[in-house]
């Protein structure tokens, strides 16, 4: 009698979570030396070529040390939604495994996680005319405005969107409006499409609050010294239009766009830019705890604690 085949597991995926500042880049260099990997970036900035000093990027020779995909892969002008980070990941990851290697998500996007790992709904596509609409609008009537439309139109997505996060429900909004009902319902009846064919290890850095913040305020002073402004000025006058270069209103360079402007002095600048990424990484944390089955690791990823703690989860779940 022939013997019964043995059942072979799917190929581990790592996924490195955590705030801005917590060192996530930095753990996984180290796992991915230790364990012949390969680095996916899960940034929604990154992923824009000419945005070096703001985007905080893995170096050049961070970047010889071991692959990393998904950095420099738009032109500024280009938009590159989470569908479309989520395809071509999802590309990246099975071709990683193939060729034999450990393939490591990091990034601190969670839009861009949640599409890549739980799919995305196949909702209308976008429209330009009807987005810069409702732009002008709560230009016009004030921040709180595309809360309350959503609000009416679909409470239930409301609940679960941040009054400030205009994106979200800008494209929460244009979905009701295109499908004549609430995207929550839409959601439902249409689901998502879940990556496969892999085992999902989540590690979640959680380092001492008040420490992440020095680390948070003392990198916004480095970007400045390392020349955030010339950097903005230059992509200013490469690119012109500020409306047509989506990443220029991120954190970093939209303060530095305040300072060119002569509405921001430079301390000014640099205080904004530590305060807003203070409250991006609380809403960072506010996401990331309601991904299911993460590890939590109790400090930063450039720390050697950290380091072996994650070496000892991976080699027990491969």
């Amino acid at each position: 009698m022939a013997p019964k085949p043995q059942c072979q597991r799917d190929p581990l995926l790592v996924v490195i979570l955590g705030p801005t500042g917590s060192g996530k880049s930095e753990l996984a260099l180290h796992v991915a030396e230790q364990f012949s990997g390969e680095i996916v970036s899960c940034d929604s900035v990154a992923v824009y070529r000419d945005f070096e000093i703001g985007t905080a990027k893995p170096s050049r020779a961070d970047r010889a040390r071991v692959p990393h995909h998904l950095i420099d892969v738009a032109a500024p002008g280009d938009p590159f939604t989470a569908g479309e980070y989520a395809r071509q990941a999802r590309v990246v990851l099975h071709a990683t495994v193939e060729r034999g290697h450990l393939p490591i998500v990091v990034g601190g996007t969670g839009l861009y996680l949640r599409a890549l790992l739980e799919g995305l709904f196949p909702g209308p596509q976008r429209s330009e005319e009807l987005r810069e609409r409702l732009r002008s609008r709560a230009s016009e009537r004030g921040s709180g405005y595309l809360h309350r439309l959503l609000r009416r139109l679909d409470p239930a997505a409301a609940a679960k969107i941040h009054a400030n996060d205009a994106p979200k429900l800008v494209r929460a909004i244009e979905v009701c409006i295109a499908s004549r009902g609430p995207m929550s319902e839409l959601l439902r009846e249409r689901g998502r499409d879940p990556i496969r064919g892999f085992r999902i290890l989540r590690l979640g850095l959680n380092p001492p609050r008040e420490q992440l913040y020095v680390r948070i305020n003392r990198r916004a002073v480095q970007m400045f010294a390392e020349g955030l402004i010339a950097e903005t000025q230059s992509l200013l006058q490469r690119f012109g239009d500020t409306r047509t270069i989506t990443p220029i209103h991120s954190l970093g360079y939209q303060q530095a766009l305040q300072f060119l402007r002569g509405e921001l002095t430079l301390e000014r600048a640099i205080a904004a830019v530590q305060q807003g990424h203070r409250n991006y990484a609380k809403r960072q944390m506010t996401w990331f705890r309601r991904e299911p089955d993460v590890i939590w690791l109790e400090g930063f990823g450039d720390d050697p604690t950290t380091h072996a703690q994650a070496g000892t989860i991976i080699e027990m779940s491969t």
